[in-house]
């Protein structure tokens, strides 16, 4: 490929489209969150009607951690389709799957086909840009039979409402399972699947065996019920998606170092335990009416502010979490061989670290008050009392619904002065704004129209990476692909094209390399080499992405060449007047562009 560099003013235009491109995958990492999130409602009458999943099993055991192929199988095809959330967090398996993925969509244009469709599918139906378009096709795979029939396991009237918004994806799903082969790859890496839940599995075990202590709730008291982990690496660790079927609980996690959002799993597990003990004393929960108009300028959820059960639910389960936390200050261990004389003042130490212990625990009651969560005092006063009782949680429940005084926590809650906004929760999260670093800081400058900030910032990276692991390759060609956009935007073709073939020499991203290729394209249009433009192009289609603009700009390029008003391939360029002012290309939204990893 040789370039002969056309003339100022269609290098300025070009330089335009450099600045407009390729920072897609900023503006959905600034808004992505850095809390975990899930999708759900803790109110088990919501779901009374709904099928569990086949994954649930009336035969099995009480508590499981299981990977689930159909679950594997919607995540991978999201992470085909521009799902990135987490990425630089998950488990390296994440990253073995794409890669596998984007080996097959290189190899056969009926699998780019399929993944066309399947991303086109996802695009439409996005509903609110953050993590519940996600949990729709996550509710939806947990009622998918296994492959080849990936088939729905219930009828639509019994699956969640927001699986089946989406249900029309699975003839879609099969068939990018197939032409990709999803099976073969969950087969290569099911091993590595297994690993990562030997490394959670004691993590799992020990907090529910805790919280079962705590609470003298043994196994045999679930009376059939289930509840299942799903661990599912190709999702976000940031998020945990906790689902209820009837008596039944399943939440899908995904791990990061060998560990997962353990307070999340742990807090719908108290749901599973607390839930039925409360919904069965309904009717006596129902004399808390009074109550509810009280916390109607707390920032609370409808269902809390209107439904007694769900408030009663979280404030006790809030309670038990205050009562069992992780202070942050040892425990006061009086040394052995003390002598007698002695035990006053070590007794006084370690007093004065208790009550340092439940000053953290009375702070955290406080904000849950001041959330609105008003009965969580209430609770808490109840749950010092049952540690000093034999009795277990279920024994006890009773007395703590039927003994509670009505009026004396109404006057309470009218003490409170409630906080203007509300908490995350594992049940209902909302998106935080994540800070942007690196090459994702380099990326939105660019975009801003900062040249030198996304170039010096690019380099720098450059200069620090000194390993050749996977990852790193991967950034250094990512920070070559922004250093070749600074070359086009500073007037420097040469350096652009060196750019832009080094990106392709190391990258293995299909967006990244499509658009380096229609880069490419469009400076040899404007260097008048069609024949050479047409083979970029084309080059572009084989290696896309699933989503739209690349398809479109690469068909575009190969149906006519690439122009700028003011530049023509019949005019002799080097007489062009490099004071002409430079007429900006239709580029399209700022959106059109590469979402490089």
């Amino acid at each position: 490929m040789s370039f002969r560099f056309p003339s100022v003013l269609a290098i300025s235009a070009l330089a335009a489209l450099s600045l407009a491109c390729g920072v897609s995958a900023v503006a959905a990492l600034a808004q992505s969150s850095s809390n975990p999130q899930s999708d759900s409602s803790s109110s088990a009458v919501t779901h009374l009607q709904e099928k569990a999943p086949s994954l649930v099993d009336p035969g099995g055991p009480t508590i499981s951690l299981v990977p689930v192929e159909p679950v594997f199988l919607m995540s991978a095809a999201l992470n085909a389709c521009d799902y990135d959330e987490g990425l630089d967090e998950s488990s390296p398996v994440r990253t073995k799957v794409r890669e596998e993925i984007n080996q097959a969509l290189s190899r056969r244009e009926d699998a780019r086909a399929a993944r066309d469709k399947l991303c086109v599918f996802i695009a439409q139906h996005r509903m609110t840009g953050g993590q519940r378009d996600i949990a729709q096709y996550i509710s939806l795979a947990l009622y998918l039979t296994a492959p080849p029939e990936l088939e729905l396991s219930a009828e639509l009237t019994e699956m969640p409402p927001d699986s089946t918004q989406v249900a029309e994806i699975v003839p879609l799903l099969r068939q990018f399972a197939e032409a990709v082969d999803l099976h073969g790859i969950w087969l290569s890496v099911r091993h590595t699947y297994d690993e990562e839940l030997a490394k959670v599995h004691d993590q799992i075990y020990q907090s529910i065996q805790a919280t079962n202590l705590y609470l003298r709730m043994p196994f045999d008291s679930y009376n059939g019920r289930r509840f299942v982990v799903v661990m599912e690496p190709m999702l976000s660790p940031r998020i945990v998606n906790a689902r209820i079927y009837g008596t039944d609980y399943v939440v899908v996690v995904s791990p990061t170092n060998g560990h997962i959002r353990i307070d999340d799993v742990r807090h719908t597990y108290l749901h599973y335990l607390i839930e039925p003990l409360l919904f069965s004393r309904a009717n006596a929960i129902d004399r808390e009416q009074p109550i509810l108009k009280e916390i109607r300028e707390a920032p609370l959820e409808f269902r809390y502010r209107t439904d007694t059960v769900a408030l009663t639910v979280e404030c006790l389960i809030k309670a038990v979490e205050a009562r069992t936390m992780n202070t942050g200050i040892s425990d006061y261990k009086i040394p052995a061989g003390t002598e007698r004389s002695e035990l006053p003042k070590y007794e006084h130490e370690r007093q004065v670290v208790q009550q340092k212990q439940e000053a953290v625990r009375q702070s955290a009651v406080h904000h849950d008050m001041a959330q609105g969560f008003v009965l969580t005092q209430y609770f808490y006063e109840q749950m010092i009392q049952f540690e000093r009782d034999p009795a277990s949680l279920k024994d006890t429940m009773g007395q703590m619904v039927y003994s509670m005084d009505i009026d004396q926590q109404v006057h309470r809650a009218r003490q409170i002065e409630f906080d203007k906004q509300a908490d995350t929760d594992v049940l209902t999260r909302s998106n935080a704004p994540r800070k942007l670093e690196g090459l994702d800081l380099a990326e939105s400058k660019l975009q801003a129209g900062d040249v030198n900030g996304a170039g010096t910032l690019a380099h720098q990276f450059l200069a620090k990476t000194s390993d050749s692991s996977l990852q790193s390759v991967a950034d250094g060609a990512r920070a070559n692909f922004i250093l070749a956009r600074v070359a086009i935007a500073t007037g420097h073709p040469g350096e652009a094209v060196n750019r832009f073939q080094k990106a392709l020499a190391d990258s293995k991203e299909p967006r990244l390399i499509a658009w380096s290729h229609i880069y490419l394209g469009r400076m040899l249009d404007l260097d008048c080499k069609r024949e050479e433009a047409v083979s970029e192009y084309k080059a572009a289609l084989e290696n896309r992405d699933g989503q739209q603009d690349t398809r479109l700009a690469a068909e575009r390029g190969v149906k006519a060449a690439y122009a700028v008003k003011g530049h023509s391939c019949e005019e002799d360029d080097a007489e062009e007047s490099p004071k002409a002012t430079p007429a900006k290309p239709g580029a399209g939204p700022a959106q059109n562009g590469p979402k490089p990893q």
